[in-house]
């Protein structure tokens, strides 16, 4: 095999390579079945037995306790934008959405689709979504309030939580779950998908609260009810099932190559470091976002005109370094950090950058 790129891709993303080798030497015969897990039956005691480790596993690193139920479903975060207010949004209350971004927009864009009274809590789009609003009001008459924890194409991510007392907090955590410790006891449900910290594109990683599932009116359909999966343990329907075999994987590897949440945010945190600290160093490279509000997940960056942008993505290209391209709504440029992407790939990105910065400044 030739030399492997450094993948900065925003998602789907880089996986960690001792989860791509075991994927590799289990293809063709899976747990010596003769039979690669992609072949095998979905109620077989082998794929039940992967299930229940990745639950376990997420519960575990989570911290989750027995009220919340961790579930496997389909169509992305996307579908959860609109399976939220369907199943969350309570009658004669309002659905409060914290608007920090494009993501963020969309959530709330279909909670407004589906007939919901749509309270924006708070938004940072008078600074171009540059930081994350503090200070959050919370209506009590809210059946939730929904935030997007890391905004992947702005740049910004939550540090600290909004504190929404009785009112539970809804969160898609697509691009920063699996990458710090937080307290998920305020959460009514979180969502993600896994495409950028958890797994393949493929598979959305649902974590609900007993007590929310009492919410779903009954005219909602089976296959967009979070208690049809609580209920069959994610078996309604055929799941994703390789999808979901490396999401366990990943989450072997953050609990036992890493040693959990823990030092995978201490590595977090120098990775994000090194780089903002660069970008602060020098004046070559703009980053836009404010201080308190970067994201350790991905970070944005601009250089003095697009012309120079375009040849830093494509000189990196060449450089083995992938994926720097901004998103096409925003351009520049953008690396991104998941949590397989190591100390050492973020100082090779910043060796080029040095390098490139002083080639054409």
């Amino acid at each position: 095999m030739g030399k492997r790129a450094i993948v900065f891709n925003p998602g789907p993303a880089m996986l960690p390579r001792p989860v791509l080798e075991r994927v590799q030497s289990e293809m063709l015969d899976f747990a010596g079945t003769g039979m690669s897990l992609m072949e095998m039956s979905h109620r077989s005691k082998q794929f039940e037995g992967v299930l229940n480790d990745a639950v376990s596993r997420i519960k575990r690193l989570l911290r989750l306790d027995e009220r919340y139920h961790v579930l496997f479903l389909q169509g992305g975060a996307s579908l959860q934008f609109a399976m939220v207010p369907m199943n969350l949004a309570q009658d004669g209350k309002l659905a409060a959405y914290v608007d920090t971004g494009s993501w963020a927009s969309k959530a709330a864009k279909e909670a407004r689709l589906l007939g919901k009274d749509v309270m924006l809590a708070a938004t940072s789009s008078d600074r171009n979504y540059t930081y994350i609003p503090k200070n959050i009001p919370i209506n009590p008459d809210a059946s939730y309030l929904h935030i997007t924890t890391n905004n992947t194409i702005r740049g910004t991510q939550w540090h600290f939580f909004p504190e929404s007392g009785d009112i539970p907090l809804v969160s898609d955590m697509s691009s920063d779950i699996f990458s710090r410790v937080f307290d998920p006891v305020p959460f009514g449900l979180m969502y993600a998908g896994a495409q950028k910290n958890a797994g393949p594109a493929g598979v959305t990683i649902v974590i609900v609260r007993e007590d929310m599932l009492e919410r779903t009116p009954e005219h909602v359909p089976t296959m967009l009810k979070y208690s049809t999966f609580t209920e069959t343990h994610s078996l309604y329907n055929t799941p994703p099932c390789f999808a979901i075999y490396v999401v366990g994987l990943v989450m072997q590897w953050l609990e036992e190559n890493i040693g959990g949440l823990e030092n995978m945010e201490d590595l977090n945190r120098r990775k994000a470091n090194l780089i903002y600290d660069y970008l602060d160093e020098q004046n070559f490279y703009h980053n836009p976002v404010e201080a308190d509000s970067r994201s350790w997940m991905n970070v944005v960056f601009r250089l003095p005109t697009p012309e120079l942008e375009q040849d830093c993505i494509q000189e990196a290209n060449q450089a083995g370094l992938v994926g720097l391209k901004g998103h096409r709504s925003v351009g520049g440029c953008r690396a991104s950090l998941y949590n397989a992407v190591d100390v050492k790939a973020v100082e090779t990105l910043v060796d080029f950058m040095r390098d490139f910065a002083r080639k054409r400044s």
